[in-house]
């Protein structure tokens, strides 16, 4: 017979660690007598972080005496104390590889059901003070699981648990984790998972992409980077240019899909070759890439593009990529742009006129004013190939303007927009500085739209996960401080920051936070492959291997260093 030993709580604190501070709720301990537990955590308890942990399906982390003993001879430790791991049940009994996903068990007065493994997080390894931990974890099958309160009620030490109901695929909490975060799935377990009504939402998508992800993919594009040569450059405003890129040879490119990007890299200077990285800006036609580039006034590369690009020249390109492309589907579409933002909507525009698509498409462009609207005249002849389009414009100039029909003047507002017109059932791709996307945002959450409908691009890198990490003021990226490195060269495409490698740092991730670049991650430990990246070109080392390998082409930064000159998509 299994028994609950001690029932632990904490409310989410500020930690202090490697110089960030984490709100965390990981820091537990007993509490005497008996505890009420109600439909999202037991009474006295809390969660840091409701992105990741907490909530309906996650209400109470169970973790068992046996697993501390098993990590105190492994860890060679004699500290471990209940409510370590975080968990709200330390439990005798209920071990991970006999525990099903959808058992029900009795626990005093309350009634539960297992939910889902635990999520793989840093802040158990911060906890122990040992960064490897959420790695072990999984690598040990010893994770600890999840379940949701099913009839509330006290709790209490020395409490029975009485299992009332069996899972009903019989798969049991340690195998659940495995089909996750290591390799070698077994497709009828895979299978099973998708088949348990109680297994949370987030691990049933995470299932569904991985048996999505068992069918066979297209590869398309080329290895690190390839000569092309400028076909031609056709000025667009003042201060916009487009570059027409063909192959040496005459062969065909690769078509890439409406939204992508390519990265270039020029001899800009005397320092190492800059990247940096450009939406294609229309459908690939008649062999060639197109590339609109905005002049910055401090940018040397658009700069150089500008200044000292001529047709005729050899540049290095890395092959289309990028996820935020245009999907096929029937719902209405909404390409919403402002200034520059409107190459990779641009590129869907082309897609939806070259099939005539039947769906409703809503063009909505933000620029200064005519002069400096990118692509008006083009936009409007793709609109008018398309039986059921919508187009307006914002000039955000305060110099007044004649009149025109689907023009607005100021910046668009949540009003502004909800005045256009644009359907609930809308699929929107928005491109354009932040207080633009935060804009937009605001007003197609307020449109009801699910965030799985809302598609969008900035100007820079994806946007951070650093769960639990108190926010702080942007900082626009740099070099790192101190010392420069003399290893080989790291550069971050998306951020236009090109270093050399310092031991000083553990990884490429905390390279990348020394230089202030928007990273993701979550368990740092080479498990959870949040922070995977792609790498355009070299080669890296891991300094822990992962659980299990990224694909081809991508790189888990938490956990490798480089050890040639590298090109990471950051």
């Amino acid at each position: 017979m299994a028994t609950l030993l001690s029932v632990n709580v904490g409310t989410p604190k500020d930690v202090s660690w490697q110089g960030r501070t984490v709100h965390t709720g990981a820091w537990k301990a007993p509490v005497r007598g008996r505890r009420l537990v109600r439909r999202l955590n037991v009474e006295g308890d809390g969660q840091g972080d409701l992105a990741g942990h907490g909530g309906e399906m996650r209400a109470v982390l169970v973790y068992q005496s046996q697993s501390y003993g098993y990590w105190a001879e492994q860890l060679g430790r004699d500290d471990l104390t209940f409510g370590m791991f975080g968990e709200n049940f330390t439990v005798d009994g209920l071990p991970d590889d006999e525990v099903c996903v959808g058992d029900r068990y009795r626990i005093g007065e309350a009634e539960f059901e297992v939910t889902q493994p635990r999520v793989t997080c840093y802040r158990v390894g911060m906890r122990l003070g040992q960064p490897a931990m959420a790695s072990l974890l999984v690598a040990h099958r010893r994770p600890g699981f999840y379940m949701r309160v099913i009839t509330e009620g006290h709790v209490g030490s020395g409490d029975e648990i009485t299992l009332t109901r069996s899972g009903p695929e019989q798969l049991s909490v340690a195998d659940t984790d495995a089909l996750l975060y290591l390799p070698d799935r077994d497709p009828v377990k895979l299978r099973s998972a998708l088949r348990i009504p109680a297994l949370s939402p987030g691990w049933q998508r995470s299932f569904e992409e991985l048996a999505a992800g068992q069918q066979p993919a297209q590869k398309s594009g080329w290895p690190g980077f390839r000569p092309l040569r400028v076909a031609r450059i056709v000025p667009e405003t003042s201060a916009i240019s487009s570059v027409y890129l063909e192959t040496t040879d005459g062969t065909p490119l690769p078509e890439a899909r409406p939204g992508q990007y390519i990265s270039i890299r020029l001899p800009v200077g005397d320092a190492a070759p800059a990247v940096r990285s450009y939406s294609l800006s229309a459908a690939p036609e008649a062999g060639t890439y197109r590339i609109s580039v905005k002049r910055e006034a401090l940018g040397k590369v658009s700069g150089y593009i500008h200044a000292t690009l001529r047709p005729g020249d050899l540049v290095d390109i890395a092959a289309p990529r990028g996820t935020f492309v245009l999907e096929e589907g029937t719902r209405p579409v909404a390409l919403i742009s402002a200034g520059i933002g409107v190459t990779p909507v641009l590129a869907m525009l082309h897609r939806l006129a070259a099939e005539r698509a039947a769906r409703p498409v809503w063009w909505i462009q933000v620029a200064h004013d005519r002069a400096g609207q990118a692509f008006s005249d083009e936009a409007h002849t793709l609109l008018a190939q398309l039986p059921d389009a919508h187009e307006h414009t914002y000039y955000t100039s305060k110099v007044p303007h004649p009149e025109q029909p689907h023009v607005s003047h100021g910046r668009p507002t949540v009003t502004s927009l909800k005045a256009l017109g644009i359907p609930a059932d809308v699929d929107a791709y928005v491109c354009g500085p932040p207080p633009f996307m935060d804009v937009v945002g605001d007003f197609l959450r307020a449109h009801g739209l699910s965030p799985e409908r809302v598609h969008t691009e900035q100007f820079s890198a994806l946007p951070a996960i650093n769960p639990g990490i108190a926010p702080t003021a942007a900082v626009r990226p740099h070099q790192p401080p101190g010392p420069s490195g003399s290893g080989p060269l790291v550069t971050f495409a998306l951020s236009g920051i090109t270093t050399p490698w310092s031991p000083a740092h553990a990884s490429i991730l905390e390279l990348a936070e020394a230089c202030d670049i928007p990273t993701r991650w979550s368990c740092r430990s080479g498990v959870c492959h949040t922070c995977v990246s792609h790498i355009v070109t070299g080669d890296v080392a891991y300094t822990a291997p992962p659980l299990e390998l990224p694909d081809a082409g991508e790189v888990l930064i938490c956990c490798s260093r480089p050890s040639t000159d590298v090109v990471l998509d950051l």
